[in-house]
C-alpha cells in the first residue's frame, strides 16, 4: 500500500491542480444526428473549426504505439493529411516509433482542441509507404524539417548536446544547398481507421461522445456515455 506525500512542494502540487480549470469560454454545440455518414468529413470540419477558433497547432496530435511486448509508449506528432486512405504522418525509419510500428503495425491518434472542448481519437492498423512516397512527403515540408530529418539518429542515446549542435548546423548548410537531399529512413505513414470517435465537451458534464466503427457496408455510427 502506497502512502501519499504530504510534503509542502506536494500539497502546493496538489492544490494547483486542483485550482486548474478548462474550457472556460463557450463551448459550441454539435448535434450527433446531423454528423455525415463518414468520419472523414466531420474530421476536417471540426480541425477547420479549431484553427478558426484560435487553437494553437491544431494539426498536432498524440500517436500511441507499442514496442513487441505491448508496452505503449505516446509521443506528439503532427498530421501530414487526412482522406480517404486514412491519417497520415511520418518518421525515421529507425525511430522508437518506426521500430514499434514495424513490430506491431497499429496505433491509435488523439487530437484535443481546449478552445472548443472537443477531441478526436482515431484508431487503427498503419502502413508504411515505399521509397518514393516517403521522399515526396519530405519534399513537401519546410527546410527546417529536412535539415532536423537529414540529421537522423531519432531515439538514439546523444552523448552531448555540442555533438547535437554541430550535426544540426551541418544538416541545416546541407538543406539550403540540397532542398532535394534524400533521407533513405524517412518514412510515410498511413493509419487506416477501423475506429473514429469525436467527443464534444459540455460545461455541465453532459458530453457528447460520436463513434464511427468500420463496418462490411461502410461506418456505423453509435452514442457512448460520456
Amino acid at each position: 500500500m502506497t502512502t501519499t506525500d504530504d510534503t509542502p512542494e506536494a500539497r502546493a502540487f496538489r492544490d494547483l491542480l486542483r485550482s486548474l480549470r478548462v474550457w472556460t469560454g463557450e463551448l459550441p454545440d454539435f448535434d450527433p444526428d446531423t454528423a455525415p455518414e463518414a468520419p472523414l468529413p466531420l474530421f476536417r470540419q471540426w480541425l477547420g473549426e479549431a484553427a478558426a477558433a484560435g487553437v494553437p497547432e491544431p494539426h498536432t496530435m498524440s500517436l500511441a504505439t507499442a514496442d513487441a511486448a505491448g508496452d505503449p509508449s505516446a509521443r506528439i506528432v503532427m498530421l501530414h493529411d487526412a482522406d480517404e486512405n486514412g491519417w497520415h504522418f511520418a518518421s525515421h525509419r529507425g525511430s522508437r516509433k518506426g521500430r514499434e510500428l514495424a513490430a506491431r503495425p497499429s496505433a491509435a491518434l488523439c487530437f484535443y482542441w481546449p478552445l472548443v472542448g472537443r477531441q478526436v481519437r482515431v484508431r487503427g492498423a498503419v502502413t508504411a509507404a515505399g521509397p518514393e512516397e516517403s521522399a515526396a512527403d519530405l519534399r513537401r515540408r519546410s527546410p527546417g524539417a529536412l535539415a532536423a530529418a537529414l540529421v537522423g539518429h531519432q531515439s538514439e542515446v546523444l552523448g552531448s548536446f555540442a555533438e547535437l549542435e554541430r550535426a544540426a548546423d551541418e544538416s541545416w548548410e546541407r538543406a539550403q544547398r540540397e532542398p532535394d537531399a534524400a533521407v533513405p529512413s524517412w518514412t510515410a505513414y498511413v493509419l487506416r481507421p477501423e475506429e473514429v470517435e469525436f467527443f464534444q465537451g459540455d460545461d455541465r458534464r453532459r458530453h457528447v461522445r460520436l463513434c464511427y466503427r468500420r463496418a462490411d457496408d461502410g461506418w456505423q455510427r453509435v452514442l457512448l456515455w460520456p
